[in-house]
């Protein structure tokens, strides 16, 4: 069982900047990979951006450049720190863990909302 719980959600401005946090509790196995997904009013959930326990990220085309994925492992959590937000990036974000040796955990998800 792992429990995962998200932080660092909030209001802000068009262009502004937000880091969210995750941290991981429970029987953790690696390798994993651990990321974030986000899910707005009226859509479906989409990825955002992922990274493996070797480091390797895959984002979204929507936020290459502007988002940076990144995990400590010493304290089993992951970020993502999220640049030039636009209001387009509002939603519900989750944090997500994958591992072959477990099923898939999600966490409660934690609100980000932009205004322009």
């Amino acid at each position: 069982q792992v429990q995962l719980v998200e932080s660092g959600g909030g209001l802000v401005q068009a262009g502004g900047s937000l880091r969210l946090s995750c941290v991981a509790f429970g029987s953790i196995f690696r390798p994993n990979v651990m990321g974030w997904y986000r899910q707005a009013p009226g859509k479906q959930r989409e990825l955002v951006a992922r990274i493996s326990s070797t480091f390797r990220t895959n984002y979204a085309d929507s936020v290459k450049g502007r988002f940076t994925v990144t995990r400590d492992d010493a304290k089993n959590m992951v970020y993502l720190q999220m640049n030039s937000l636009q209001p387009e990036d509002t939603a519900l974000y989750y944090c997500n863990y994958e591992s072959s040796y477990s099923p898939d955990y999600w966490g409660q998800g934690t609100q980000v909302t932009v205004s322009s």
